[in-house]
Order: C-alpha cells, then structure tokens, then sequence
C-alpha cells in the first residue's frame, strides 16, 4: 500500500476512534436508579397559578412572577444530591407546586436522558432543563485547589441571567450538596431594597483577605477593590437573585473580566468564588445564617467531619471535599451525614428485587 493511502487510512480509523469514544462519553447513562418521590400538594391559601398561556413554549408557571423559581445545575456526577436536594424543596415547600425549578445542564450531556431522570421521580415537578455551552467560560478557567472546582458547569451560576428566560425577573440559585429544612419561599421572599442584585448569609468573621494572593494584595489598584466596601465572605452555593437587575448591570461580563485578569496574574486560588466576591463582596443583602449551615463537607483536601454552626437551621449545606453519598457509600458517614440520608431516592438493589 502506498505511504499516502496508508497516512489517510490511520487518519481515518483514528478519527473514527476518537469520534466513537466522545459520542460514548456524552451517552454515558446515569449509574443509578432513584425511587419516585411521594406528590407534593398546595396548602389551601397559595396563589392558584393558571396553567393556560404558552407563550414561546413555556408552561406559565415557568414565567410567573408568583411561582418561586429556583435554579440547579444537573450532571450525572452530583446528580444523586440534586435529587436529594429537590425532594427536600418540596417536602418543606408550602406550595410545592407553585415552584418552577430551572436546571442548567451541560450542552455536550444526554438531556433527555437527565429530563427522563427527573420526570420518573418527579412526575408533577415544574421544571426546564437549560442547555449550557462550556465554551462560553472553558477557556477563562484557571486551574484551582481542588479539581471539581474547575468544572465549567461550576461557573453556570454566572450565566444565568443569559440562560434563563426574560420573564424570571427573581431565582433562588442552589448547589446540589445540600438539603432544606425550612420552607424556600421564605428565602426567595428576601427583600432585595432599592439596588442589590443578589442576598446570601455573609460571614465577616471569615478571613477574607484569604481568598486572594499576595499578588492582589501587594498590587495597589487591585487591593483597592473593596475600598469603601465592607466586604465579606459569602457563599455562592445559596443565592437570592434579582435577574433584571443583574442583565442591566451585566454583571455577567464584570465577572469574566476578573477571570480574564486572573488568567494572566493569578489573583485567587478557589474557582468560581472569589470573581463574586470581587464583583459583590460588601454590596448584597444579608441573610440569616440559618439559611446556608455550610462547611458540612469539610475542607477542600480532606472533607473531615464538622459540627453545625450555633444557632438555628433551615438549609444543611455539604460544601467542600466530602459528600454524604459518597461517605455513606462508603461506610464513612460523618454524623451530619444522617440529616441528609432521608432525602436519598436512590434505589437500592434490595428495593429492586422486592
């Protein structure tokens, strides 16, 4: 055979090969099967919201400015605490079907796959699944301390504004490692005042000068930054977002410029966070501590097990390295990790064959 069919033949089959592997990567099904999640009714007093218009294909309760509308990213990985997570909104909803969940999931995943997924446990749920393009912050990510942290579906809280439709002027953003105890309607009704984008529980006895470099510090027209700003730590996890206000600012290219200046003078070390600081730390309106008991997966190296902080709960929060699936799996659980088990719809093999 002559070198140049030989030369086209290998680039053939390599093509080929590596055209089968992305399509079986981006067909990988979901390992586990979850049990239907009981139904969920309205208490007699909520608004009645009529299922009649619509308009551009979305049901209107997924525009109404009097459901509660939440938004979640969704992936096969951290699938298994977003069911979690959904089943305990509900449960301690007292209007759970005024509720409009809004997932953003990866553009390159099995959507219907994922929608068939939430559908089988939750039948009656109010939800939308959003696809989300990775090239739009793939190339600004830096790399971070812990590898889960740089996954671009981490940065979708970002994007949301863009994503979601125009007529969701108000979402309660949540990550999937966590539970309620307490009704969301009471932290999606945060008033937000005259100007703030966003509300989040603050911890200003964090030390915030820790979540960025000596290169930012030492720089004086970086540092003065928060100039004029108490700024605080807060935790993007658990967001109350004002989405018209957030498009008029365009919040989202503030955002990209920090990461686009941390790609060339590293400035942070942790993800998605410390852009929000920067943009927000010192400017959003605080909210009970009780809504976002977080640190309960441990630090970003080890995940040890923590205590709750004092006080009151209403959100339990498994931010950091260890997840209470996982530890549970494993036979680890931390003691906290027993709050989270009843919300688990994974179906076990016992269930199956019973």
């Amino acid at each position: 055979m002559p070198k140049s069919l030989l030369f086209h033949f290998l680039h053939l089959l390599l093509f080929t090969v590596f055209a089968l592997a992305a399509n079986a990567i981006a067909a990988t099904p979901i390992a586990h099967q979850f049990k239907e999640a009981p139904q969920f009714y309205n208490s007699p007093d909520c608004p009645i919201i009529i299922d009649e218009d619509e308009s551009d294909g979305e049901a209107s309760i997924l525009c109404s400015d009097q459901a509660v509308h939440v938004a979640m990213t969704l992936d096969t990985a951290y699938i298994r605490g977003s069911m979690a997570a959904v089943l305990s909104v509900l449960q301690h909803s007292s209007c759970p079907q005024n509720i409009a969940l809004h997932f953003v999931a990866s553009a390159t995943a099995n959507a219907s796959l994922l929608r068939a997924t939430i559908t089988s446990s939750f039948p009656y749920l109010n939800f939308q699944v959003y696809p989300f393009d990775d090239s739009f912050v793939s190339r600004l990510i830096s790399t971070s301390i812990r590898s889960a942290l740089d996954c671009p579906l981490n940065y979708a809280r970002s994007y949301l504004a863009n994503l979601l439709p125009l007529c969701v002027s108000r979402v309660v953003y949540l990550d999937s490692d966590l539970v309620l105890v307490d009704d969301i309607a009471k932290l999606a009704a945060t008033p937000l005042g005259d100007n703030s984008v966003l509300a989040a529980p603050e911890y200003c006895n964090a030390n915030f000068t820790s979540y960025f470099t000596l290169t930012f510090w030492s720089n004086p027209s970086l540092s003065l930054t928060f100039a004029n700003r108490k700024a605080c730590y807060f935790n993007t996890g658990v967001m109350v977002t004002d989405l018209d206000r957030w498009r008029d600012g365009d919040f989202t290219t503030k955002i990209e410029e920090w990461m686009e200046l941390q790609k060339r003078m590293r400035i942070y070390e942790l993800g998605s966070l410390p852009p929000f600081l920067l943009v927000f730390a010192g400017n959003i309106v605080p909210v009970d501590h009780r809504w976002n008991q977080h640190g309960l997966g441990g630090d970003n190296f080890r995940g040890l097990c923590r205590d709750l902080h004092p006080g009151p709960v209403s959100l339990l929060h498994w931010s950091g390295k260890g997840k209470p699936w996982a530890r549970l799996d494993a036979n680890r659980p931390c003691p906290l990790d027993a709050l989270w088990a009843p919300y688990d719809l994974l179906q076990t093999p016992f269930a199956l064959d019973s």
